[in-house]
């Protein structure tokens, strides 16, 4: 094992910029979502850009996150058509696990943005549009981050696809971004509907 991941190594080609450039890219966007939906949070920075309108904000945001997401896609792409192929990764096999990889990791994708709407999708939470419960059916009763982990399949399948060990090498890097991504996201996303509770409890003790 140690062998052959040596030598998938010498197929990467570290002197290429468009290989920092997508590692940048690639890191960039859940930081800079982050951010920017947190400011939302806290301080109304989008709505008040947008002079009060929340959801017009929101929808300015998903559609900042669904571009970004293009051009770092557009960037790996182009990244790894520099790179050295694998012949071992161009077998038929290989090929085929690469196809069900990209067509299983879109069905996660699409099937979690529709589940959850534009607004339940690109942080609406952190706007104030919160889910009246919580989605647990298909894709969420497979993986918690379906968005996520689907989008992880397919920077694989793609490094699959094309044979190049550049994009695994990026496609772990992919996954790593988003664990540590996740391990921010979840617990103030889940603070947000704790205090949504609270507020509600508060409410009913009142009347």
């Amino acid at each position: 094992m140690a062998s052959f991941v040596n030598d998938l190594a010498r197929y990467v080609d570290f002197d290429k910029q468009s290989l920092l450039v997508s590692a940048c890219s690639i890191a960039f966007n859940p930081l800079f979502w982050n951010i920017v939906a947190r400011q939302e949070y806290r301080n109304k920075l989008l709505t008040n850009i947008f002079g009060g309108h929340s959801r017009a904000a929101c929808y300015a945001l998903a559609a900042t996150i669904f571009s970004l997401g293009m051009v770092r896609d557009f960037v790996f792409k182009n990244a790894i058509a520099e790179q050295p192929t694998h012949p071992l990764l161009l077998t038929p096999y290989v090929q085929a696990a690469a196809i069900v990889l990209f067509l299983t990791g879109n069905v996660l994708v699409v099937t979690s943005t529709w589940s959850l709407g534009i607004t339940g999708t690109f942080l609406g939470d952190y706007f104030g549009f919160l889910m009246d419960e919580m989605v647990t059916g298909f894709p969420f009763n497979v993986t918690g981050a379906p968005m996520y982990w689907g989008s992880t399949m397919s920077f694989l399948a793609t490094a699959l696809y094309y044979g190049k060990p550049a994009g695994l090498l990026l496609t772990v890097w992919v996954y790593i971004v988003y664990v540590v991504a996740l391990r921010y996201e979840d617990p103030f996303t889940a603070g947000i509907y704790a205090k949504r509770e609270q507020e509600r409890a508060a409410g009913k003790k009142q009347n």
